[in-house]
């Protein structure tokens, strides 16, 4: 089982970043897909999920407008676009694959997980 995600970095305040979560075909292509994150000093928080088709989503509410989450199943690929950041943003953002089709906010619902972008949005 392999996650990598990327796309991480510095931006300022405003800016946006696209993160990638590249999936392993067999891991992911009948699962759902969601991104935590985890920033300094603080507990792992839910940002987004994914069902496998694509056709559901669902976002904590701290990035709900801001952050878009896709899927490429053709690539085994799902992306987090993420618009106006701030700093409160500034975290590990780490990819992980659910055991079912859905999923929703719980870690305990992931089996597999990435090893983590570090994003950081200066003021």
């Amino acid at each position: 089982v392999q996650l990598q995600a990327s796309g991480g970095g510095l931006v300022q305040a405003g800016g946006s970043l696209r993160l990638s979560c590249a999936t392993s075909r067999r891991t992911s292509s009948n699962n759902a897909v969601g991104w935590f994150r985890r920033p300094p000093g603080k507990e792992r928080e839910f940002v987004a999920s994914i069902s496998w088709r694509g056709d559901s989503t669902s976002y904590a509410s701290t990035v709900k407008g801001r952050f878009t989450i896709s899927r490429d199943n053709a690539k085994n690929t799902v992306y987090l676009q993420m618009n106006s950041l701030t700093p409160d943003d500034t975290a590990v953002y780490y990819c992980a694959v659910a055991r079912g089709s859905y999923s929703g906010d719980s870690a305990a619902s992931y089996a597999y997980w990435g090893q983590g972008t570090l994003v950081t949005v200066s003021s």
